[in-house]
């Protein structure tokens, strides 16, 4: 009989790697062996494939049935290898032929009864396979519209095994293909003239969003902290198509994916639970790690609510993060790498009894101190923009006052976005948060009368090194709003002011 091949995907993060399994029947006793370092539920698939090829009217063979995962070394998991097992199987038995299989890629999970079962991570997969010279994939007929958003591979869609059989035996017409892509709708913004007051908070909020810099809001609770990050999304461009596809995969990994809309177009926005645990946060799990709240935050926002509430642990497992954007973790299976480029909006109240007015604070000092070291230094240190937020005083505004709009505020945005778009474009950075700051200092170097206010800082030991650079890329994102060519020392000052805003 002949040796069978066919390809699945091992993930690792958002990273695959094509997996041949070779299939060998006879040679010695009826039994199912593989071999390859599956995982339990890899193991298990033996016993899946068997009860849902005997489901499909076709027998078992009768022999001995090895089956091989190459590279060997490779650890592997997950039940996505069932139907590419089945089909290896299939043709070692000389039941179905094997033409179709030279370049196609299968992915999904058998039930005891046949049908194929949608499993995560279909678009990464489907982009390593691109990656790895495969041009066709069968995948479970739930992932077809995930799957046809990878161009340059032809995409079949499965519900049976039994249709899988029919196509390799050369009924095209039993697999589906992709349909028109469905309209992407995007949700209704909440919009910034909902939100009362709060002047200074919504001019750091329209800068966070020019620049793309992190934000710390500070304030007794009512005062519009959480409805503030809630509309930082609407001020926010849509995500390019190759930003769109990285987030998209690593949603599919998290099983986050919907068939109506599986192709995520806005900045993702993630809020997670104050009783979130740091691998929620930044991603785990048994064997290999699955991605946490920060990589679903990719290219969007992560709003940390009641921040000083998380604990000093979870909130320091965003550091890394935040400076390499992206996050890799080590697990018994190997190192999954997963994107984390997010802007981070810390919200918290001034103390633990967080009454509406402070003068009616109850908290020691050591209790109110005790309380906001928790954000530590080393990590609002990251933070580019802190701000106050008042108590408000009126539930209307005064006549001829009414705030922007979201639509208004959107617009300067995307006005300063163009702009230090078009200074970085020729290095790969769009917003000016993502410049190297020895690069800002060297290329893009301020005469020194504009920076004298920093150098003084640096001097007192009030600001560190970083702090410097962060100031720095606050100062280039004003002089975009303002139209200005290059930051001139007011800005300088002002965006050292929203460094220096204490938090007590």
């Amino acid at each position: 009989m002949p040796l069978a091949r066919a390809f699945a995907v091992a993930l690792f993060g958002i990273d695959g790697k094509v997996v041949e399994i070779e299939a060998d029947v006879g040679g010695g006793k009826p039994k199912t062996q593989l071999i390859g370092l599956p995982d339990t539920a890899l193991n298990e698939a033996k016993e899946r494939v068997r009860a849902a090829i005997r489901n499909s009217q076709l027998e078992w063979p009768n022999q001995l049935v090895t089956l091989g995962l190459s590279p060997a070394a490779l650890p592997k998991g997950g039940s996505s290898y069932d139907l590419a097992l089945a089909c290896a199987v299939l043709v070692a038995a000389n039941l179905v032929p094997p033409g179709q299989l030279a370049d196609t890629v299968l992915i999904g999970e058998l039930a005891l009864d046949g049908r194929i079962r949608p499993v995560r991570g279909v678009l990464p997969g489907l982009l390593a396979a691109r990656r790895e010279g495969l041009r066709r994939a069968v995948v479970p007929v739930a992932t077809l519209p995930e799957a046809a958003l990878v161009s340059d591979i032809e995409v079949l869609g499965a519900k049976r095994l039994e249709d899988v059989i029919g196509w390799l035996r050369g009924d095209d017409g039993r697999l589906s293909r992709p349909g028109p892509p469905p309209s992407q709708l995007d949700a209704v913004a909440a919009d910034l003239a909902d939100v009362l007051g709060q002047p200074e908070a919504r001019w750091a909020l329209e800068v966070a969003a020019a620049g793309g810099h992190h934000l710390l809001l500070m304030g007794p609770p009512g005062t519009g902290k959480t409805m503030l990050a809630q509309r930082l999304p609407g001020l926010l461009p849509r995500l390019n198509h190759d930003q769109a596809l990285e987030v998209t995969a690593i949603h599919s990994i998290a099983g986050a994916l919907t068939p109506e809309s599986p192709l995520i177009t806005v900045p993702p926005f993630v809020a997670p639970h104050h009783s979130a645990s740091v691998p929620a946060l930044v991603g785990g799990g048994v064997g290999m790690a699955k991605p946490g709240a920060i990589s679903r935050a990719h290219h969007g926002i992560l709003f940390v609510d009641e921040a000083c509430e998380f604990g000093a642990s979870r909130l320091e497992s965003l550091r890394t993060a935040l400076e390499a954007g992206e996050i890799h973790l080590a697990r018994r299976d190997g190192v999954a790498r997963y994107p984390a480029r997010f802007q981070l909006v810390l919200a918290t109240n001034p103390c633990p009894c967080a009454p509406p007015r402070e003068r009616d604070c109850t908290c020691s000092p050591h209790a109110r101190r005790r309380y906001l070291t928790r954000l530590s230094g080393p990590l609002l240190d990251r933070v580019d923009l802190r701000v106050r937020m008042r108590p408000i005083t009126a539930m209307s505004t005064a006549e001829g006052t009414a705030p922007e709009s979201t639509a208004v505020v959107r617009e300067r945005v995307a006005h300063a976005r163009q702009r230090a778009a078009e200074r970085w474009s020729s290095h790969g950075w769009h917003t000016n948060a993502e410049v190297p700051g020895p690069f800002l200092r060297r290329e893009f170097g301020l005469p020194r009368p504009t920076t004298a206010l920093l150098d003084r800082s640096l001097a007192s030991g009030a600001l560190t090194a970083r702090g410097a650079d962060r100031t720095l890329r606050v100062a280039w994102t004003l002089s975009d709003l303002a139209n200005a060519d290059r930051p001139d020392s007011d800005h300088v000052a002002a965006a050292l002011e929203f460094r220096d805003r204490r938090a007590a």
